[in-house]
């Protein structure tokens, strides 16, 4: 049954004509429906509805789509996710507490996914979208042993905004020791979250290079002479370089280590808590830098432009031996999946939110600004009532006085001021900079019992609590599933029902293991958690059907790199360093 919303907010659902079955609640006709999304564009602004004019080609998430056109895409029970707002918001969002998908009001009541059979997405084709972006590393063994406290990492992303903002980096430091993992969120864009995925890591290598090694750069770069690699890449054949900005990005690495020669001395030894610090804040000010003077490629200054006007927090890890040491700066997290005596795991966390939920940031951005501004520089927990992270690399229009915005965009190309983000100028911009890339730092030594790490964009924990990250992805490595109660909340259930879900989870129980890859085990339940916490195919196969106009209003984009830790090398690393 159908009834029109006055609610203009609710423009969508007035688009989406829904009638109730028993099983869900689904579109009448969807090849209609997906026509109003072609022709039909709705933006809530300011109370007043603009729609705009013919879509002649929206994308959608997956092509399996197109070739379904009575695809019942649009579940309610696909609720968008509580916790997930976008990063930047210039114009009201159009998904509040008013405007959220709510299911029919009448008493709840719970089927099991045994009597659903209409499904998007096959299981294959649900594992084809989750696997695409899967990337697996092991750290070799040298006479058949694992000398590094890290035995390998895996990683994989999930894209909700088009084309996916978040950026993923893993590496090897040839000339020191350590590995190095990131996430990296972008937003207002992928620029400069894909300029750190390619540059942060060398700005912390050469940050921890002692002084001769330094001056033995310098002087092969001065002769002509190849350079000694620096990194060794872990790379995803999707994650790929700028190649017209890569002089322009190594000129700029070579001025800082020509800075750091000046300011070391032979046989200074570098501390790596100040090199992860210095690292952070010198690329956000090339990144700074770069933009106002331009360049001569018009590529190359627009792309200059677009980074700095974009912005990416970043989460790092630099593992060596038993130090580890994490570097934050925005809203991604590290999480420490800790082995308990009895086999089960518990969550470390390494990293503090940089958000308007942590006390001691809110008090720090007051502190920094006058009294006067104490009500206006945060505001709807967001930094001048604008970006949620509270620390980030780029966006420079937290960063800069409008006098030098100004200046920049009018010598900027014209494609800039097409963009109606650089143009604007935050409310109530009086004494800036309000935003820095400076990062927190953590150091964890290492123990036996640490079993591995997770480093996850927003996009992972804003749909998952941290314990439960852990457990899924411990129990994954270990093979040893703890049984949790069986949870049904509030929602009525009979005897056959609870049937139906026991033998659904013993039919997981067998399959829990078929992803080869723990990145992509822990997505699968970040996407298709139920509410009963177990993954539902029902619910995982149309959210990742969704159209990509949709799909941002139910999650996030979500980046996650696992690194596991050798629990050999580790406990004789530390009986070798008690021992002197």
């Amino acid at each position: 049954m159908t009834q029109p919303y006055e609610n203009k907010s609710t423009c969508l659902h007035s688009v989406c004509l829904m009638v109730r079955t028993e099983n869900a609640l689904f579109t009448t006709r969807t090849s209609e429906l997906l026509m109003c999304f072609f022709f039909f564009r709705c933006v809530h602004i300011g109370g007043a509805l603009i729609t705009g004019a013919a879509w002649s080609a929206m994308p959608v998430t997956s092509q399996l789509l197109r070739g379904l056109p009575r695809a019942k895409a649009f579940a309610s029970s696909l609720l968008p996710c509580q916790h997930h707002q976008s990063h930047l918001c210039s114009l009201p969002a159009l998904r509040g507490p008013s405007q959220t998908w709510q299911p029919h009001p009448a008493g709840r009541c719970y089927q099991t996914s045994s009597a659903l059979h209409n499904y998007i997405l096959t299981p294959p084709q649900v594992n084809s979208i989750l696997k695409a972006n899967e990337y697996s590393f092991k750290v070799p063994e040298f006479d058949g042993k694992n000398v590094s406290s890290v035995m390998g990492f895996e990683s994989n992303q999930l894209p909700a905004n088009a084309p996916i903002e978040d950026r993923r980096s893993a590496a090897t430091c040839l000339q020191t020791r350590g590995m190095l993992l990131g996430v990296f969120d972008g937003h207002a864009g992928c620029a400069c979250a894909q300029a750190l995925s390619e540059r942060l890591f060398y700005y912390i290598a050469v940050s921890l290079l002692p002084h001769d090694t330094l001056c033995e750069l310098e002087a092969s770069v001065e002769a002509g002479r190849a350079l000694s690699p620096i990194l060794q890449w872990h790379k995803h054949p999707n994650d790929y370089f700028t190649r017209e900005a890569q002089s322009l990005y190594f000129n700029s690495l070579r001025t800082y280590w020509q800075e750091l020669i000046d300011l070391t001395s032979p046989g200074d030894a570098p501390d790596t808590r100040e090199a992860l610090l210095n690292a952070f804040k010198r690329l956000d000010n090339d990144i700074s830098l770069e933009a106002q003077v331009g360049d001569a490629s018009a590529f190359l200054h627009y792309w200059v432009l677009r980074v700095a006007f974009s912005g990416a927090t970043a989460c790092v890890a630099h593992i060596d031996g038993p130090d580890l040491y994490i570097a934050n700066a925005g809203d991604a997290r590290a999480v420490l999946g800790v082995q308990e005596e009895d086999g089960s795991f518990s969550a470390h966390t390494l990293s503090n939110d940089h958000s308007a939920q942590n006390d001691s940031e809110v008090a720090r951005i007051r502190s920094e600004h006058p009294h006067s501004e104490r009500k206006t520089v945060i505001r709807q927990d967001r930094l001048l009532g604008l970006l949620m992270p509270f620390r980030a690399f780029g966006d420079v229009k937290f960063k800069w006085s409008i006098e030098l915005q100004k200046r920049v965009l009018e010598s900027g190309p014209d494609q800039l001021h097409e963009n109606e983000h650089t143009k604007f100028i935050p409310p109530n911009y009086h004494t800036p900079p309000y935003l820095t890339a400076e990062p927190e730092i953590t150091y964890h030594r290492l123990r036996p019992q640490d079993r591995f790490l997770v480093i996850g964009s927003d996009g992972l924990w804003e749909t998952l609590h941290r314990q439960e990250v852990i457990r899924i992805v411990g129990e994954y490595l270990t093979g040893v599933h703890q049984r949790q109660p069986l949870k049904v909340g509030g929602y009525k259930v009979t005897l056959g029902q609870m049937q139906g879900l026991l033998e659904e989870r013993k039919a997981r129980m067998s399959s829990a293991f078929e992803d080869q890859n723990s990145a992509t085990h822990l997505m699968r339940h970040a996407v298709g958690n139920n509410e009963f916490g177990t993954v539902d195919h029902e619910r995982l196969s149309k959210m990742l059907s969704l159209p990509e106009e949709l799909a941002r209003m139910y999650r996030d984009d979500i980046t996650i790199i696992v690194t596991q830790f050798n629990p050999h090398v580790i406990g004789a690393q530390r009986q070798e360093d008690e021992s002197h």
